[in-house]
């Protein structure tokens, strides 16, 4: 064979493989819908112990919105799991070190809040590790969770979470609190409808990737929602005390 046709050759074969590797990068994606995630995933989803609901925040921390929710939460003595994007914890530390005196988990969002599926695997990699290591500084100890940017997960996401010790994590329910038009009603009711012993709420202590002042909106539904789950005699807590089988805790 001459150099040019084994070149061709090369050429056309690197081609062809390229749908199929896309394909196995974006494979993961398939647990972004909820529904078949919570019957078919329960530990990626956070089903937990049938008395316990896991409440997660994330986005934070951001000195504006968080110290709020940390009021809040403190009068409830309730705990809580905040998923950190390491951009904003480079910004405002203050807050994420008040999370961690006052007993709540510190997790992992990644540093920036860029979808994962146009990331290759090094850059991946160097996203997470980048924010594993800020959010270890601040609690003195490396985090076990992950929560991918828009819930959506990679195969090198996976890859990168089983070097680096992390374990990804969604939600059953969520609050759609990020939409300009949410409301606190609106808030409540949307958590509540999905919501069952066992499941893991997720919202939102900032509003860097959400409408603008959304953060007020789920500060406003929050009472109301720890409320309804005392009613039910479901103790709300951090993932950590959530007793998801194979989940760190």
């Amino acid at each position: 064979m001459t150099p040019s046709r084994l070149a061709r050759g090369t050429a056309l074969a690197s081609a062809a493989a390229l749908p199929a590797l896309a394909a196995l990068h974006a494979a993961p994606v398939i647990s972004t819908f909820g529904p078949l995630r919570n019957r078919a995933m329960p530990r990626l989803a956070g089903q937990g112990r049938p008395d316990h609901v896991a409440l997660t925040f994330d986005d934070g921390p951001d000195h504006l919105s968080t110290p709020h929710f940390l009021t809040l939460l403190e009068a409830r003595r309730v705990r809580a799991t905040f998923f950190l994007l390491g951009s904003m914890l480079s910004r405002s530390p203050g807050p994420a070190k008040d999370m961690a005196a006052a007993g709540h988990e510190l997790a992992v969002h990644g540093w920036h809040h860029r979808p994962l599926l146009l990331r290759g695997p090094r850059a991946t990699y160097d996203d997470l590790a980048r924010a594993r290591d800020a959010v270890a500084g601040v609690t003195g100890e490396p985090p076990t969770l992950f929560r991918p940017p828009y819930g959506v997960l990679t195969t090198a996401a996976h890859l990168a979470c089983r070097r680096l010790g992390l374990t990804p994590v969604l939600w059953t329910c969520w609050g759609e609190d990020w939409r300009g038009r949410a409301t606190p009603r609106s808030v409540q009711d949307t958590v509540l409808r999905d919501l069952r012993g066992g499941g893991t709420i997720l919202l939102h202590d900032s509003d860097c990737t959400s409408a603008t002042g959304s953060w007020r909106t789920t500060l406003a539904a929050l009472p109301r929602i720890l409320d309804t789950c005392r009613t039910h005699g479901w103790q709300v807590g951090p993932l950590r005390e959530h007793g998801v089988p194979g989940l760190p805790g």
